[in-house]
């Protein structure tokens, strides 16, 4: 994957817009052909180069990180099909904003001008809003393209979704990225003041945002730096972007899989990694806790009985440290679960326990397991018959413990992993005895 601009292509040029115009509008690509980082959608056979092929655009939802080209997208697909373009945001727009973006396109459709509407951060407009779109755009009096950072099955009403096509945009890779970067010394007709290592370290803090990167650059193009700076000379001068990280949103439920999938597959590195990009993130270390404790429980249980009261030591640990004393805590607890024996029969045994209870509803234990604290529970055979294990052969009686009306389940099944391996010894051993007393 390349980045924003095609390789062949030369670099737009910077006419049309005034030398103080910021360096990511003076680089907005001028042609499809321009935009490269996309190229599973506007290829000869992707999506989007598909329609204009046609020339007939429909709705599309354009969902992608930050800097990866939705807006400049957007304005030539309307060049491109010879649409009126109308941008706006769904921070500052409301409700008799979008009465007026209607009501103007449905003038203009009348003279025979379609409209793509481009609706930024869509996902910010709550769901009437969205639905205010739906006639028109059924009707065809605008084409909606919409942008957002957020997953659309979360943000977007499913109505508004049947009737746009969603578009992933990718993120931009390291080779993308500098890519952009060729361009804009060939845009300023100089070169970055800086060393091969600084020029890979200002890429890898872009995050794969080319806006966030061609900025950078515009203030290492604005400053008089007579020497190629290295990556610690670089550190001083940019500040440190912190990750994309949003704690209620997609990104937050990505990462907290990531972990828990790392921890089941048994890989402590990969973890560690995940566990760190959270916390680095500003995720809130109680939340990760939870999360560990919830996973000694599904996904180790009794294979290894420690990992539950390690990850609630860490728990405590954590809250008598505080931070960042207590994230080591956290870290011991998380490389435990990943490196424990894994068994989900504990899991499992809930499902199938809690299923069985709600269909077979309010059956009685049979009355010899059954205590007798009166009399008249006495008489009609509460208690009656019962066996105490402990004055049995081997501790052991081989009662039946379930309702008269109910076979046995075997709800329960321990795996050849870890401590569970004992505990299936010793529930074929007493399997073996419960037949030899009731044979």
């Amino acid at each position: 994957m390349q980045g924003l601009f095609d390789e062949k292509t030369d670099p737009p040029s910077a006419e049309e817009n005034t030398p103080n115009s910021p360096l990511a509008d003076r680089l907005r690509p001028k042609k499809l052909a321009d935009i490269v980082g996309q190229d599973h959608l506007v290829g000869a056979e992707g999506t989007i180069g598909r329609m204009v092929s046609a020339g007939k655009l429909s709705s599309i939802i354009l969902w992608g990180p930050p800097g990866t080209g939705k807006t400049s997208l957007a304005r030539l697909l309307a060049d491109q099909t010879e649409l009126h373009f109308k941008a706006i945001s769904a921070v500052f727009s409301g409700v008799a904003d979008l009465k007026k973006v209607f009501a103007e396109a449905e003038m203009r459709l009348q003279s025979g001008k379609a409209t793509l509407l481009f609706v930024d951060e869509i996902h910010r407009f709550n769901r009437s809003q969205q639905d205010s779109f739906l006639p028109y755009v059924e009707k065809g009096i605008v084409i909606l393209v919409g942008a957002t950072t957020e997953n659309p099955s979360f943000e977007l009403n499913a109505a508004l979704l049947s009737r746009a096509q969603v578009l992933i945009l990718n993120r931009l890779d390291a080779a993308a990225l500098g890519l952009l970067l060729d361009r804009a010394e060939a845009l300023e007709n100089k070169p970055l003041p800086l060393t091969a290592d600084a020029r890979e370290a200002l890429i890898a803090s872009a995050d794969g945002d080319g806006r966030f990167l061609l900025n950078q650059a515009e203030t290492l193009f604005a400053l008089d730096i007579p020497n190629p700076l290295d990556p610690p000379q670089l550190a001083k001068i940019l500040h440190r972007r912190m990750a994309v990280y949003d704690k209620d949103r997609e990104g937050h439920y990505n990462l907290i899989s990531a972990l828990h999938k790392a921890m089941r597959g048994s890989d402590p590195q990969a973890s560690l990694y995940y566990l760190a990009r959270m916390l680095v993130a500003g995720e809130e270390p109680l939340y990760l806790l939870r999360r560990i404790v919830r996973f000694a429980s599904e996904d180790i249980g009794l294979a290894d009985p420690q990992a539950l009261m390690q990850a609630l030591a860490a728990k405590q640990a954590f809250e008598f440290l505080g931070s960042p004393e207590g994230e080591l805590a956290i870290v011991q607890a998380c490389l435990y679960c990943a490196t424990a024996p894994k068994s989900n029969a504990a899991y499992k045994a809930q499902k199938a326990a809690w299923k069985s209870a709600k269909s077979t509803g309010s059956l009685m234990p049979p009355q010899n397991i059954l205590n007798a604290p009166t009399a008249l529970m006495k008489d009609i055979g509460y208690g009656k018959g019962y066996s105490y294990d402990h004055e049995s052969d081997d501790g052991f009686s081989g009662d039946n413990y379930w309702p008269d009306d109910m076979q046995p389940e075997h709800f329960y099944q321990p795996v050849d992993r870890g401590f569970e391996h004992k505990i299936r010894e010793r529930l074929d051993y007493w399997e073996t005895l419960r037949a030899e007393k009731t044979g």
